[in-house]
């Protein structure tokens, strides 16, 4: 709800306000993975691996090109399909 509330707030701003809700994803912030619970997550993405950082970063990235300027108020799921 804040991201549509941003969104249409500052619109007339042309300000595009957009979140990423990552899946699973190997960094350091919660602790390593070990082996088991990378594969047991690993299992469950349709993409069958846990996303990388660069993942997020790309998409992210993506956001701030001119090609997805019509993109705003959306949250986008970057999870590799996981828990479908």
């Amino acid at each position: 709800m804040l991201t549509r509330y941003l969104a249409q707030e500052f619109g007339n701003r042309r300000i595009r306000v957009n979140a990423i809700s990552p899946g699973p994803i190997r960094t350091e912030l919660g602790g390593e993975l070990n082996d088991e619970f990378e594969s047991l997550l690993a299992s469950r993405a349709a993409l069958g691996r846990v996303g990388e950082p660069d993942d997020v970063a790309d998409v992210i990235t993506s956001l701030l090109t001119h090609e997805t300027r019509w993109v705003n108020a959306q949250t986008i799921e970057v999870t590799g399909g996981f828990a479908l």
